[in-house]
This record gives structure tokens, sequence and C-alpha cells, in this order.
């Protein structure tokens, strides 16, 4: 059904300026992202996600702390990691940080695995990153694993192994959502499958619809594995202001910063108007007016068949005023409008998987 489609809120906690120009500072920021998902529950939004960054243009480093600030000021939307960087990690700390967090916001954690955009957490943690395949796939086996909340035996190569081992707390269901965010790679669309957890497709680039191999890929998947259908979601950029101008003129000088700084220590060109407008009009940037949005979203549920749409709404040091309106505005004038899309010309039927 069109109208079971979800749609969140990620933020990475992006260190903000205030009306001088000034950088906000850490601490600051992350009262206001607090802040913003008391907004974004507020306003009928079904998910708040907060990423995990260790560099310093982004305040969050332990989102599951935030997340159980949020817990205590919000009573519905339910709240998860974009993502955990779980090859870092270490997967009996993960089970048991959610599990707490369920405990607290009575049931509402979820949990998104990734390996990250981003390397400083390997040397900060002591990892080597010529283990970065070796340390996912064993961390995300015992992670599985611990899921079940079961006594657990495993053994690996990454540490010692657990013999007959309980973890807690359990939760009141048995069970926490766990999704895999992934960037494009087939194995790792097939080994979300394999674990037989939901999957995440971060399109920060480039068209949607280009996506959809991948959409297929985990649902045949699923399928020759013997499992049920599970939920695909997306997260993607954007941001929201009265009219496709405005939206455009605040977002286009942070994200500029934002990208070619990343884009210098990747190698990559300074990004330019023309491309800023071509990913609005046919890449991943949902931005623009309510409308303008609405549309995009709706586009983008239909051509991949997802189940929950994330939009990324903080952008480099965008400020946090603005960003509170792109969040009323997407609760109170995107969402409502994307369902009025979806009923008018539904996802088909058997591209909707639960």
């Amino acid at each position: 059904m069109t109208s079971d489609v979800e749609f969140g809120l990620d933020t990475f906690g992006d260190v903000t300026v205030d009306a001088t120009g000034a950088a906000v500072p850490y601490a600051r920021v992350i009262r206001d992202v607090v802040e913003e998902a008391v907004l974004a529950d507020r306003v009928g939004v079904d998910f708040f996600g907060v990423g995990e960054h260790h560099r310093d243009d982004f305040a969050v480093s332990a989102p599951e702390i935030v997340l159980a600030a949020i817990a205590g000021r919000t009573e519905r939307i339910r709240l998860g990691t974009a993502v955990t960087v779980l090859s870092s990690d270490d997967p009996v700390r993960v089970y048991e940080r959610f599990a707490t967090l369920d405990a607290v916001s009575g049931g509402r954690a979820e949990i998104i695995l990734g390996r990250g955009s981003f390397t400083e957490s390997f040397p900060l943690f002591g990892y080597d990153l010529a283990d970065y395949e070796r340390l996912f796939e064993e961390k995300i086996d015992l992670l599985s694993h611990l899921l079940t909340e079961g006594p657990v035996t495993w053994q690996g190569s990454i540490r010692p192994p657990l013999i007959d081992q309980q973890v807690y707390p359990k939760t009141e269901s048995g069970s926490i959502r766990t999704w895999v965010g992934v960037g494009g790679s087939p194995e790792s669309v097939v080994r979300a499958a394999h674990y037989g957890m939901p999957l995440v497709l971060a399109i920060i680039g480039g068209e949607p619809a280009r996506f959809a191999p991948y959409v297929d890929l985990y649902h045949r998947a699923l399928a020759q594995l013997g499992r049920d259908p599970l939920p695909v979601a997306v997260h993607s950029p954007g941001f929201i202001a009265e009219t496709d101008e405005e939206a455009a003129e605040l977002y286009w000088p942070h994200h500029k910063k934002m990208v070619d700084r990343i884009g210098a220590e990747r190698g990559w060109p300074p990004t330019t108007p023309e491309r800023f407008a071509e990913d609005i009009e046919h890449g991943a940037l949902h931005l623009g007016s309510p409308e303008t949005v609405a549309r995009k979203i709706a586009r983008t549920v239909r051509e991949l068949g997802i189940q929950r749409f994330d939009l990324k709404y903080s952008a480099g040091r965008l400020p946090h005023e603005h960003l509170m309106t792109a969040i009323e505005l997407y609760g109170t004038r995107v969402i409502p409008r994307v369902r009025e899309l979806l009923a008018e010309d539904p996802v088909p039927a058997g591209a909707e998987a639960r």
C-alpha cells in the first residue's frame, strides 16, 4: 500500500554557523539536533536518523547518546543511526547500546549498519584499513547472532570466540529493527539479503532511477535465499524552503564548501553551479519548494518501489533556523503531498515488498 510508505529525516550533526557566520560550538550543535528531532516528531515524521562521524565538521560521534536524549522528549518517532560504523565498533557494545536505547524509547530504536564513507574511525580505534572488508564481514556476522537475543556461540579471526554467551539487556519485543546501508556495491546488497536485514540505499549522487537494479538484485537474492520480502529505504540529500529559488540560494554556498572540502580529500574537482542545478533537476538532490520536493520524492518512491524515504536535510554549515524551517515544511506539507501523489499514481503492486 502506498499509504504505508514511511518518511524519515537524517542528519550528521553538521557543524553550523550562527547569524554572524561564526561556527557554532559542538555542544550547541548537538542540542540543536535534539530540538530538530523534537520538531520532526511533532510534525509527523516517521523516523529520525543521526550519523556517526569522527571529524571536525560533524559534532556527533556517539549518536546513541543523542538519540537517548531525543527519546526522552519525543513520543512516537522511530530513532536510529545513519549509519553506525560497525567495522570500527564492537558488535557486543552495539547491541547493548541499542537495546538500552530501545528500552528508554519504548521500543523505537533502529540500527542502520554501514562501513561509513569516511575512514577516520579506523586509526582512532586502532584498526587497519587493510582489514576493511574482513572487519565488516565478521562483525555483521557476529551482530546477526547477537540480535537473536539468545545465547551466542561464535568464532572468527578478529576477536576471541563467544561460547554460549548471553548479552543484556534483552528488548521487550525480542528484536531491534536493523538495516544495512549500502552505497551501490552489489556485494553489499547481497550481504544484506543474506543476513535478512532491510536495505538502505545511500543515493547521494546521480539519478535515483539508476539504482533500480540494486533493488531488483536485493529482492531476487531474498527470494533465492528463501527469505520473506523485506523493505528497502533510500537516503538522499535535500532541503526545503518556501520557493525553489530560496531553497537553492540558502543551500548552495554551504553545499559547495562541504562538497569541495570532501572533494579535495578525495581528488574530485570543485563543484559548479551548473553541476548543482543538474543534481537538483535530474540527480540525487531533493531540493526546492514543498511541491517540487514532494514531486521528486514521489518519483523516487515510484521508480524504485521503496518503502521508506529518508531526507538528509543538513548540509555543511547551513544554519539551524533554516534546518528547522525545512523540517516543518517536510512534515506539514511535503509528506502529505507525497502521499496524495502516490495515491493518484500508486506504486505497482509487485514493487512493494514487506
